[in-house]
């Protein structure tokens, strides 16, 4: 069983990576990405309104560098198991290394146009949405290896899951990231989290 689950892991990984690669391929070539296109259309001309604004805005804030290093402090003071608070911090500063260095390297500038906040800096990979996927996707491991109560933990990693969700749609919403943006930035965390728990051994946690 173990066999078959690890099979379609790396066969999710494949696709995770091929999906990235043909994004990445197309900002290099300067084609225009349809979902880009979709999306803008979509939030601009159909979902924008006074309430969801306000909602979006205090979604994204759940990535904000600030609460997530106030959140992992509180995780590492009241978790009897101190390793699992130290591998969430380095997790967290692992995955802003990689956007700054995936940034530097694709420079995709920002949407120039419809946007509701200013943000600086480059606009591939999302920053909210890698470091959402990594933070909030290795907590929702831990949930499922720690928390037995199987009711409990299914709410838990739904509720969390949909949060990611909810930050990396807040961001096209917003109108500070493509679509693509977006999207690539949760396949960078997934790619990059499989591979930690696989080959850095968090299976400890079983």
């Amino acid at each position: 069983m173990d066999r078959i689950k690890n099979i379609w892991i790396w066969f999710a990984l494949f696709i995770a990576v091929f999906i990235l690669f043909s994004i990445i391929g197309s900002l290099y070539n300067n084609e225009i990405i349809s979902i880009d296109v979709f999306m803008h259309d979509l939030v601009v001309n159909n979902l924008r309104s006074d309430v969801l604004t306000f909602i979006m805005l205090f979604i994204t804030n759940f990535c904000n560098p600030i609460i997530l290093i106030l959140l992992s402090l509180v995780i590492l003071l009241i978790c009897k198991d101190k390793k699992m608070g130290l591998i969430i911090i380095i997790n967290l500063l692992v995955s802003i290394l990689l956007n700054i260095i995936f940034k530097g390297i694709i420079q995709r500038d920002r949407p120039l146009e419809d946007f509701l906040i200013i943000e600086s800096g480059y606009s591939f990979p999302s920053g909210h949405s890698m470091v959402s996927m990594a933070y909030y996707g290795l907590i929702i491991y831990f949930i499922y290896k720690k928390v037995e109560d199987k009711r409990v933990r299914n709410v838990l990693m739904i509720l969390i899951g949909l949060l990611i969700l909810a930050i990396g749609f807040s961001r096209i919403y917003l109108g500070v990231h493509f679509a693509s943006d977006v999207i690539g930035g949760f396949l960078i965390s997934i790619i990059y989290l499989v591979c930690a728990i696989k080959l850095l051994n968090l299976k400890y946690y079983k």
